[in-house]
């Protein structure tokens, strides 16, 4: 059987769960970032944009505050938003 290869703008996606952030598809306070691992964000995100969210995207909506403490709990797993490359690794 051979294989059909699609384009990421042809991937359809399910609407996020009623109660669930309409962006990311999780249930978070508005303040707080987007979930970049969710699959549904990333998906949407490569479509609207041609590359994959990084968490600098998932949090460009959240206040200096918030992005300055998220920004230090990931650096504490040793992600640095700086080092973060267009495909959000």
């Amino acid at each position: 059987m051979e294989a059909k290869e699609i384009g990421m703008d042809q991937v359809m996606i399910l609407p996020p769960k009623p109660g669930t952030c309409p962006i990311c598809a999780v249930k978070h306070d508005r303040k707080m970032p987007h979930n970049r691992d969710s699959l549904y964000y990333q998906m949407r995100f490569y479509q609207q944009n041609g590359r994959f969210p990084t968490w600098a995207d998932a949090m460009a909506h959240c206040s200096d505050i918030m992005k300055a403490y998220w920004m230090g709990e990931l650096a504490k797993r040793g992600i640095k938003i700086s080092d973060e490359t267009p495909d959000g690794h």
